[in-house]
């Protein structure tokens, strides 16, 4: 997958810090043709490594608390071991998450706050962008 440009299809996070942020990309691909995002892995494709319990409570959680009406993603650990920077002769253990996103029968999908509206969001190329109700039939 790290072969493959960021597009319609596939994101590159480093990590989830933020819940409403990860939940656009989310629903951009639920609302769009489904995709997956690569957790642990720098915009330029660098493995950097990340916990995978932390990234999967926080994709669920940005679930729950976000994306109306809720789906289902599935994920996927990679365990990689990689040479240290400092020393070749050491390897460096890291893991990196897949979070497969599949195309959603039960949309739209809405970013829900508080009282606030709900914003849709579709994958356009590489981007999650908002998007009028009437742009998703």
């Amino acid at each position: 997958m790290l072969s493959k440009p960021e597009g319609q299809h596939l994101d590159y996070k480093q990590s989830i810090s933020n819940q409403r942020k990860i939940a656009k990309t989310l629903l951009a691909f639920a609302n769009t043709d489904g995709g997956t995002i690569l957790v642990g892995i720098s915009d330029k494709k660098n493995i950097i490594g990340i916990d995978p319990e932390e990234e999967i409570f926080m994709v669920n959680e940005a679930i729950r608390k976000y994306c109306h009406p809720p789906f289902t993603v599935t994920f996927e650990v990679f365990e990689l071991q990689l040479q240290n920077q400092l020393d070749p002769l050491i390897l460096d253990e890291k893991y990196v998450l897949a979070v497969a996103v599949p195309k959603s029968m039960g949309g739209p999908h809405a970013l829900q706050v508080n009282d606030n509206p709900p914003v849709y969001y579709l994958r356009i190329k590489d981007r999650s962008l908002p998007v009028d109700l009437a742009d998703l039939s």
